[in-house]
């Protein structure tokens, strides 16, 4: 999906929403809720304060890892979109106009989120339909059970509480590892 995004300042937010969204495990609402002043640099990538979320709604907060990454380079590409837009504080994530400005301080909406993973899930010949917001955070959970990372490692990033919850995840990305007929079926 990222190498679907074109070259311009919305094509660098979408990179930026898609990139951050995944290595985060992020719900839309944290997303688009987060501002500039809720990234700490870190020798190792980024440190992320989630001031409130779904499961914290007094606002006590989180803070999550993401790293650098080799393969996505979430880092990277929030950077890029920060200096391509010239925001240096206030909301991370801003509307661009159809003449490629960014709309002031107003954050992208949660449901601009969810309409940018529609878009670029059909940019790759994906149903638009299967996918939306929450597609970033299952899909890190998904790919994350698929390379046998440990349940509890997965909840640091994801903040899940329940463990059933996960399981369900990860049950689907293990449907057919280890499956019980496969050495005689």
């Amino acid at each position: 999906m990222l190498s679907h995004c074109p070259p311009t300042l919305a094509g660098k937010r979408d990179r930026a929403v898609l990139a951050l969204g995944f290595s985060g495990a992020f719900r839309r609402s944290e997303l688009v809720a987060l501002d500039v002043e809720d990234l700490v640099d870190d020798r190792e990538g980024l440190r992320v304060v989630i001031r409130k979320s779904k499961t914290d709604q007094e606002g006590r907060g989180h803070v999550i890892a993401v790293p650098h990454g080799r393969h996505i380079k979430p880092v990277a590409l929030v950077k890029e979109w920060l200096a391509a837009a010239g925001i240096t504080s206030g909301p991370l994530f801003r509307p661009v106009s159809r003449s490629g400005t960014v709309r002031g301080a107003v954050r992208l909406t949660d449901r601009s989120v969810a309409n940018l993973v529609k878009h670029y899930a059909a940019k790759v010949g994906l149903d638009a339909s299967d996918f939306g917001a929450h597609s970033l955070r299952a899909g890190f959970v998904t790919t994350a059970a698929d390379r046998d990372v440990e349940l509890t490692r997965i909840m640091d990033v994801t903040r899940h509480k329940d463990v059933r919850t996960v399981t369900g995840y990860v049950r689907r990305a293990n449907l057919f590892k280890g499956h019980a007929g496969s050495s005689f079926l």
